[in-house]
């Protein structure tokens, strides 16, 4: 399912994103947020892997 892969890869990206910044500026709390959404964009990733496998 593209959408699925899709939102993984932006989540994915994002999250890396605001861990990045977070490391810049000192940041522990958007490090944290920045690493729960890239974990977000993995499970949407498998997600779209399992919907690929079933169709």
């Amino acid at each position: 399912m593209e959408s699925e892969h899709i939102k993984g890869a932006a989540n994915k990206a994002a999250g890396k994103a605001k861990q990045s910044i977070g490391d810049a500026i000192d940041n522990k709390e958007m490090q944290a947020k920045g690493k729960a959404q890239e974990l977000k964009g993995r499970a949407q990733d498998a997600v779209g892997d399992a919907k690929d496998a079933i169709e």
